[in-house]
């Protein structure tokens, strides 16, 4: 057994691609739009498991990934609301300083719903409601400020 993908629905693909590629720092691998399905599929991949092609397989069929699926508006031009449910929980990325992520994406408007307060753990949130938890590799950073006295912010 091979871990694949995990897949999102997405309301805007330039919000989404704003917040994984220039905030989180994804990598795009691979894009494909279906006329006929009337969607799009936008496979991403955490920068240090960023895929190169081989023997001609898609760079999605050789790296874990993030699917994020848009689909496409109706004929009135209306588009379906997601709504994240607690049961789908959340996506986790490893990243080598916890504290200069979550200040880049803090600088860049992204909110720190749980803060890294502990030096290792931290959550936050695509602009469709999807849990990211931060985890720091290796060991526990040392506490820190602003870290240590910031509160939660809204649901993780």
């Amino acid at each position: 057994m091979q871990y694949l993908h995990t897949m999102v629905r997405i309301r805007d693909i330039e919000e989404s691609l704003d917040f994984y590629c220039n905030k989180l720092g994804m990598v795009e691998v691979f894009r494909r739009e279906d006329e006929k399905g009337r969607y799009t599929l936008i496979f991403l991949a955490a920068n240090d498991d960023e895929p190169s092609m081989r023997d001609g397989k898609r760079a999605s069929d050789l790296t874990p990934s993030l699917e994020l699926t848009y689909n496409w508006p109706d004929e009135n031009g209306d588009t379906e609301e997601y709504e994240g449910g607690r049961n789908f929980g959340h996506l986790a990325y490893r990243v080598d300083n916890i504290y200069d992520v979550c200040q880049k994406l803090m600088d860049n408007g992204v909110v720190i719903n749980r803060p890294p307060r502990d030096g290792y753990m931290a959550f936050v949130k695509s602009p469709d409601g999807i849990s990211f938890e931060l985890l720091q590799r290796g060991e526990r950073l040392e506490p820190q400020e602003p870290w240590v006295s910031m509160e939660n912010n809204g649901s993780w």
